[in-house]
C-alpha cells in the first residue's frame, strides 16, 4: 500500500525557499499571492493488510526518522 508522508514547516518558522519562490511568482505577474511555504512528500510502500495499520506505521516512522518534529509538521495520505 502506498502511503505519502507530507512534511512542511510549523507556522511561524521562515522558509527561505517559499519567500524566494514567492518573490519570482511576482516577477513572473502571478498576483493575488498570499503566501508561499516549501515541503517535501515522502512517499512509502507498505506491505500491510489495512490502511489503519500503514497509516500507524507511517505516523511511527515519520515521528522517529522522517521528521523533525521540532521544526516541522506532517501528514498522512493514503494512496488508492
Amino acid at each position: 500500500m502506498k502511503v505519502k508522508v507530507n512534511v512542511y514547516l510549523k507556522t511561524g518558522i521562515l522558509d527561505p525557499q517559499g519567500k524566494a519562490v514567492h518573490h519570482a511568482l511576482d516577477v513572473l505577474g502571478f498576483a493575488g499571492l498570499k503566501d508561499v511555504r516549501i515541503g517535501k512528500q515522502i512517499v512509502l510502500d507498505l506491505d500491510v493488510a489495512s490502511e489503519e495499520a500503514a497509516k500507524a506505521e507511517a505516523t511511527e516512522m515519520a515521528k522517529k526518522l522522517l521528521v523533525n518534529q521540532v521544526t516541522e509538521e506532517f501528514d498522512i495520505e493514503i494512496v488508492r
